[in-house]
This record gives C-alpha cells, structure tokens and sequence, in this order.
C-alpha cells in the first residue's frame, strides 16, 4: 500500500536540501548583493530541475503533490544518494514509483566509427542523443577543438556552443547557428520528453544562458540535415563550409556531421592547413583563444581519442 504523503516534510526536505548544495557546484556564482543565503534559491532548483518556478515554490509549500518525473527531475537536480531518493519519494506517497528504466550507453556503431576513420582531410563527428559529442576525426580537433581534453560529461555540442569561450567566439553567425541547435535539440526532446539527461542539459543551460532559455521558451523545432556554417578560426581565418548531417539506419539516434569546403575555394585551402597541424598545435591554439576570451589560464591536458 503507497503511504499518504506528507507534503510539509516534503517541502521542509527540498529546503533544507538545496540549502546544502554549493552554487558554484553548478556554474552559480556563490555570493552577490542577492544572494543573501548559503545554496539554491528556489527559482534556480525549478530551472535546473526544468520545471516552473511557481509549480515548484507550491511543491516546497505543500500546496501540490509532485508527480513521478518531477520527483526524478528534483533527484537529479539536488544531487540525492539513494537513501535520499528513498526518502523523497516516501515523502512524496510514492515509494514504488520511483523510475526503473535504464537507457543503454551510448555506443558508436562500427560502421560509423569505420565512416569516421575514412573522412580525412575534411572536419567530421559522430553525435549521438541530445547532441552529445561521441567520436571525432582529427579535422573536427583541428577545428573545433581538441575533445579528448573536455571530460566526457561535457562533450555536447549545444553545451559547447554555449559555454565554451573560443568555440562561441569562432561561430561568425553565433545567433543563427545557436538557435539551429536549440531547436534541433527541443525536436529531439519531443520524442523522449523523460530523458533524465536531457533535463539536466536543459536545466544547466537555462540557469547560465538567457538567450537559452529564451529561445527553449519559442519551441521552435528544426530537423534540417544540411546548411552553411561560417567561422573565423584562430590559427587560418575566415571559413565557409557545408555541413551536411546523415541520421543512422538503425534508429539509434547516431547521426554523422561532415564539414566540407568548395574544391579550390580559400576555405579549402583552409582546410587543408588545418589537416596538416597536430592535435598538440590545435589545442594549445583554442587554449590560447579561450584565455583571450575569458581571461583564465589555459589548461593543459593529455590528448585521448575515446576507446576503439
């Protein structure tokens, strides 16, 4: 039998657990003129949970009773152990509710990965859902950046195009092709709305971008395979290239983005020095670009490719 919920120690739990939580923990800034309390404010814990704020000030007030996905939603945002997620949904009246399915881990399909490995002297990636970042030849390094030194849990390619400094800076037409991905992402959603990951992704970049959350809020969707993206790169200028984006057959989301340039054209030649250069050289030139952006030391690392 599910126990009747008791809404007050389930508001009383949310508040004391997002009071223990850093802000810096994700991307917050820790104390300003109005932060006044150690932790989360409650307009924040809504947008990293993606969920309203009101629906969320009513759950912490006891006002309302949380459905099973937002509870699961509060569990990621607030970091809870398994004990706590125990107790969450105990609170809640919803002990057997709690989530049981397990997605796979995203793999790349051998035939891709041989695709890949054949693509030389053009830019190629292999993304999978929510635009994750799953394998990359040496053109993507050369130009993007060099993916082996972003921990794994961060190679996405919205993220990126957000948060990262040099990769933002190198986008020309920045606006245009933010939104594209937004809105590939958002077509994404509507088919696995519950996706854990997706929400965190949603939630981190609603609470760091206003342009995000924005452009999140229109709904716009797109599911276009092809356009023209245009960069100025640090190391060779100006490009021009066709990106040109093929879904794989097999209905595990995988799809290949290739990055070409007209034959003979200067974003050819472009290209082409870029294929010359080492991961080595690449990454220490975007290192280079993002300390000029944000000011910070660059960070060194060690150069992997994921695991064949």
């Amino acid at each position: 039998m599910t126990p009747a919920p008791d809404r007050s120690e389930l508001g009383a739990f949310l508040k004391a657990r997002r009071a223990q939580l850093a802000p810096a923990d994700f991307g917050l800034p820790g104390t300003d003129s109005r932060r006044k309390v150690a932790g989360l404010r409650r307009e924040e814990v809504a947008q990293l949970a993606a969920i309203s704020v009101d629906y969320y000030t009513r759950l912490e007030q006891g006002r309302v009773r949380a459905s099973a996905s937002v509870l699961a939603a509060l569990a990621r945002t607030l970091r809870l152990d398994d004990d706590q997620q125990r107790y969450l949904y105990e609170l809640a009246g919803k002990a057997d509710a709690r989530p049981r399915r397990r997605r796979p881990a995203q793999r790349v399909r051998p035939p891709m990965r041989r695709l890949l490995d054949q693509l030389t002297g053009t830019p190629a990636i292999i993304l999978g859902r929510r635009l994750d970042i799953l394998d990359w030849n040496s053109g993507a390094a050369a130009l993007y950046t060099d993916f082996s030194l972003v921990p794994a849990s961060r190679r996405n390619y919205l993220l990126l195009l957000f948060t990262d400094p040099a990769i933002r800076e190198m986008h020309r037409e920045w606006e245009h092709d933010a939104r594209d991905a937004v809105a590939a992402l958002r077509m994404e959603a509507a088919a696995d709305p519950d996706d854990p990951e997706l929400a965190r992704l949603v939630g981190e970049l609603s609470v760091q971008d206003a342009d995000f959350r924005t452009w999140w809020a229109e709904h716009r969707v797109n599911s276009a395979g092809y356009g023209t993206k245009h960069y100025r790169h640090r190391l060779v200028g100006d490009l021009t290239l066709d990106c040109d984006t093929w879904s794989s057959p097999d209905g595990s989301g995988q799809r290949l983005m290739v990055l070409t340039a007209e034959p003979g054209s200067p974003s050819d030649d472009a290209l082409r020095i870029l294929s010359a250069w080492t991961p080595e050289r690449t990454a220490e030139a975007h290192r280079e670009g993002a300390s000029a952006s944000n000011g910070t030391p660059a960070r060194r690392g060690r150069s992997e490719r994921p695991a064949r």
